[in-house]
Parts: structure tokens; sequence; C-alpha cells
């Protein structure tokens, strides 16, 4: 496919740097890829003699962790994964920037078990995957409690959520009693045992990076008997990479569901500012890059 949109995430970033550790055990000490970026939106070049439901020119979005190439001119994309065709009246910077966080805030959800109905507190909210949380919870029924930093309140809240909590409040964290059903932490910054009284019996932490000291995987460990038990639990979500995630994604892109925030554009030839703009902790949402024009 033609790239004409791409971003430049925390996932990038994190290939880029080799943190955490154990990715290097992946991506090499050295980044094995030379050209990274995992998230794309373009056209149709060609395709294979096999490929079926794709033909030269359809616009279409996809994820390619793994193969990376993003941030090419060209690309090539499997058809069995994380590819589809964008939907009618979504601009192809809205679909650039639907898969990375929202699929990771979909693994997020699934993997604590959230339910319609249930009250959730999103941690994070304003970065690619936190907007994304709010959204696709929202969508399902859930009552979304969102901690943000104070500037972007307003925002927050035009994302669905029922409390918008300032970041460093008395109020965002640790209150006992408040009876969250699930918290997840949507940037990695703060902690179970923060959030511990404030979650509900036989409710879940979950949280998109590794904690200190690793404490995240290793609580994680002990949630089998944490459930078992009644008690409050860490599960650790481990990204669901599929083509019905691919699928549900874009229906709710296409319902309007699910509005990708983004924060800045970068021409392909800023992309070194435009990781060091996405790696600074700043971003709002998604950084998109422009890597050709339609």
């Amino acid at each position: 496919m033609r790239v004409l949109v791409s971003t430049v995430n925390r996932t990038d970033c994190a290939y880029l740097a080799g943190t955490p550790w154990f990715l290097r055990l992946v991506s090499g000490f050295r980044p094995r890829a030379r050209v990274l970026g995992t998230e794309l939106a373009g056209l149709v070049e060609a395709v294979g003699a096999d490929v079926t439901g794709y033909a030269p020119g359809d616009r279409v979005f996809a994820y390619v962790e793994g193969t990376f190439g993003a941030h090419a001119e060209l690309a090539v994309v499997p058809t069995g994964g994380m590819l589809a065709t964008v939907p009618e009246g979504i601009d192809l910077e809205h679909a650039a920037a639907a898969t990375e966080g929202s699929h990771y805030a979909l693994s997020m959800i699934r993997r604590a078990g959230v339910r319609p109905g249930q009250d959730v507190l999103v941690h994070g909210a304003t970065g690619a995957i936190g907007s994304a949380a709010v959204q696709l919870l929202v969508a399902m029924g859930v009552r979304v409690t969102a901690v943000c930093p104070a500037e972007h309140v307003d925002l927050v809240r035009s994302l669905g959520a029922a409390e918008v909590l300032p970041l460093g409040d008395r109020s965002a964290g640790a209150v006992p009693g408040r009876g969250f059903a699930a918290v997840l932490d949507a940037v990695g910054r703060s902690t179970f045992w923060h959030y511990r009284r404030s979650i509900a019996p036989r409710g879940v932490y979950t949280s998109s990076e590794l904690g200190p000291l690793g404490q995240n995987v290793l609580l994680a460990a002990f949630g089998p008997l944490a459930r078992r038990t009644g008690m409050r639990r860490v599960v650790f979500p481990f990204p669901m990479e599929s083509a019905e995630v691919m699928q549900h994604l874009r229906d709710q892109l296409a319902s309007g569901a699910l509005v990708p925030v983004l924060d800045r554009s970068y021409p392909l030839d800023e992309v070194v500012d435009a990781y060091r703009y996405a790696g600074s902790g700043r971003k709002v949402g998604s950084v998109l890059l422009k890597v050709a024009q339609g």
C-alpha cells in the first residue's frame, strides 16, 4: 500500500529506544527494523495473486507492529490481520490513528473483564490509549471516571467520561469506597497499591506498563489465586491483535463511537522531531506523520 499518513506513538518510541529492556530480545540491541512505524493509512497500490476483498485504489488502514515499515512511502501488509478499509466519511488522518492506542485500550478492557453497567476508572485519559479507552468503554455502556491533567479536563469530558478528576487532586486516586470494577492505567504512572482501596472486591487493576520493578507482571501471577478468594487483583493486558479486533475498531470508527484524538502533525522529513515530541510525555492523543500527499 502507498502510505499517506502514519503516526509516531509510544510503541514506535519504545522500539527505537529498546525500552523496556525485554523489547531488545525482539528488536535487537540496535533496532533490526531499518524503517519503524506501526500505524498507517493510505491507498492500495497492488495486491497479491490470491488476495480478495481489496483492490488498487482502495482506502485502507492497518497496524503492523513486528513487521513495521509504516514510516515508508510503500509498505507490505498481510490481509489476514490488522487491516481494514477506511469507512466512508472518515479521513485518513483519523484512520491512521485508530489502531495503536485503540487496540491496546481494547485489550485492557477485555483482559479486565469489564461489562456494561460497571464503573471503571481510566488513569491517563489523554494519550492515545487513554482517550480510546474512555470512548470504547462509554460505547459499551460503562460509567467512566477519568483522571487527566487539569488543562485537559474539558477534552476528556467531551469524550464521554461521566466524571473527570484533575491529576494531582486528592480525589484522583486512593479514595476508599469508590468501588470501581476496574482501574485502567493507560500511561503506566500509577500503581495497584495507589488505587487498591478504590477498587471493589473482586475488582481488577491493569496497566499499560510493567510498573516499578516489574510489579504488575509479578502481581498478575497471583491473579488466579486472588480471583478464587474474592480479592482485588492485577491482570496484565497482553495485547490482542487479530482480524476480529480490527473489525471491531473499524465498526467503532464508522459509527462515530471512536474518534481518535489528534495532537500535531509533522512531515516525513521532520520525523526526528516527531519522535522527540511523541516521547516527551506531553502529547495528547496521537502525533501524525504525513508521509506523502494523496
